[in-house]
């Protein structure tokens, strides 16, 4: 086995820790804890697997003699962390990989190369979307997302097509985001899968706002390729549960007000939430009147100015789950739609985007002492 490359320091250990991330701790099979290394003249890409999952990621490299290594994922991040030169030499001495700079050697075993099952090719590509929407959507949605394994639905995000739109969708049964982005179909094949929260939230910020992402799938796995990247994996064996009926409720009172506004109200009654962290929510005239109680730390109260068509109704939310959903509406006006029946959640959309990202919030309310 040999390589020899020298990269940025910075750059190839924000890579390593990726993938790094994705790989599993405690196996049955060990090599399953490395991370292949492959050099050639268009840089270096790294590369992981735990059969469920696969990686590939590519970063920046100066390759001298090209080649292809294994070596121990957790090691190699920490120390490439630990670096502060700004460049980094990797190389294979005997059974060694040396990680070299001006100052210091740390040499890293080689693993055998053969044993490790590698990055399967991707499923079938399906279409594409930008890699800048595609952010702008996943990050609420995921955010929403269950991390209950217990529930193994509720821990996913499922992407559809519809037309020319993409659909992503998420729930921890407390509150469910949908975004809608638009969508780049190579042919008429319907997409529609189920993927872990959990791995897209890890990629995401690998992606870069200018990329082009294709989404690929076929009946047993899905992934995302950018650039000379990719992330593969398994889809979750479950079907995500209908939620056109909590989406179409109509509203009795809808209130427009600045989501920044309304989320450090929230922030500020939070020492007043009590145990299960509730607050009210109540409608009036031309504001909205944050309220938190507790028996032992005692009460808030805080008005925000909204324009308010409707009724004028109280709900109890959970304020985490309201926060939360206000982060996707951050810098611009929310809208704040109430059905008449207390039972139903409260529908948050905001205003047009300039990348055509349409975020829809549903925050049920709460009823009792907890959700």
């Amino acid at each position: 086995m040999d390589l020899d490359l020298t990269a940025p320091t910075a750059s190839l250990a924000s890579a390593v820790a990726d993938v790094t991330r994705l790989l599993p701790t405690r196996v049955i099979e060990p090599v399953l804890t490395g991370i292949v290394l492959r050099g050639d003249a268009d840089g270096v890409t790294l590369s992981g697997t735990d059969r469920e999952r696969g990686i590939r990621l590519w970063a920046p490299a100066t390759c001298h003699v090209d080649g292809e290594v294994l070596v121990p994922a957790k090691p190699l991040a920490e120390t490439l962390r630990t670096v502060d030169t700004p460049e980094i030499r990797l190389v294979v001495e005997g059974s060694r990989l040396a990680l070299r700079t001006p100052q210091a050697r740390f040499a890293l075993p080689l693993l055998e190369l053969d044993a490790h099952p590698g990055v399967p090719a991707p499923p079938a590509r399906l279409g594409g979307v930008s890699g800048a929407a595609l952010r702008a959507a996943l990050a609420p949605v995921a955010a929403a997302a269950s991390r209950d394994d217990a529930l193994p639905v509720f821990t996913g995000v499922r992407i559809a097509s519809e037309g020319d739109r993409l659909v992503l969708m998420a729930s921890d049964r407390f509150r469910l985001a949908t975004a809608r982005l638009p969508w780049r179909p190579v042919d008429e094949t319907p997409l529609d899968v189920l993927l872990p929260a959990a791995t897209l939230t890890e990629v995401l910020r690998r992606i870069p706002d200018g990329a082009e992402v294709g989404l690929h799938a076929d009946e047993d796995r899905a992934a995302l390729t950018w650039e000379r990247s990719c992330l593969i994996t398994a889809l979750l064996a479950t079907a995500f549960p209908s939620t056109d009926r909590l989406l179409s409720v109509p509203a009795d009172t809808t209130a427009w007000v600045e989501a920044d506004v309304l989320a450090g109200a929230i922030r500020r009654a939070l020492p007043y939430t009590g145990p299960h962290g509730l607050i009210s929510l109540e409608v009036g005239d031309a504001e909205l009147r944050v309220r938190g109680v507790d028996s032992q730390t005692g009460e808030s109260e805080e008005m925000v100015k909204a324009a308010v068509d409707g009724g004028r109704p109280t709900r109890r939310f959970q304020a985490r789950n309201l926060a939360d959903g206000l982060k996707a509406f951050a810098g611009g006006q929310v809208r704040l739609a109430v059905p008449d029946a207390d039972r139903r959640g409260t529908v948050l959309t905001g205003e047009a985007r300039p990348d055509e990202v349409e975020l829809t919030y549903l925050v049920a309310p709460s009823r009792g002492g907890g959700h």
